[in-house]
């Protein structure tokens, strides 16, 4: 087991790593060239720039027993698809229960986008997101060491 981190725009990765390390979880950092990271503790593989490198990459490492950290829904999709559990920075557990919703307003957005037209952002994170997303983590890991 360990915990695969599409980290290029991980806003928990310093959490994701202090609880990894309390309960000795190999974690795997992916990113690509045009981010650097070296945290003490985590394996870093950098990919090359191209359009879901990173998630490509994460996919030939995973395994079922792996968690992974990310907040593309697409990724995610593929991850659930394998029964492998994924849980985003805010500490939503991506499941198939959620998967169709997210990925349709990823769509609608995205067609809005091509069309010329804005969609709201994400909103600033807050210590209430951190800690929202260490709660729901701690409770994952805790899950599933048991």
């Amino acid at each position: 087991m360990q915990i695969l981190v599409d980290a290029d725009a991980c806003p928990v990765k310093q959490i994701i790593v202090r609880l990894a390390k309390q309960r000795n979880i190999p974690v795997t950092m992916l990113i690509d060239t045009s981010h650097e990271l070296n945290d003490g503790y985590s394996r870093i593989i950098t990919v090359d720039k191209q359009a879901d490198s990173v998630d490509y990459a994460l996919m030939g490492l995973l395994t079922r027993e792996d968690i992974v950290v990310t907040q593309d829904f697409g990724l995610a999709a593929m991850v659930i698809g394998k029964g492998t559990k994924a849980i985003n920075q805010n500490g939503m557990f991506f499941t198939d229960a959620n998967m169709d919703k997210l990925l349709m307003e990823r769509h609608i957005g995205q067609k809005v986008r091509r069309g010329g037209g804005r969609t709201k952002g994400p909103s600033k994170r807050s210590k209430e997101d951190d800690a929202r997303f260490e709660a729901a983590f701690e409770k994952l890991l805790d899950e599933v060491l048991r």
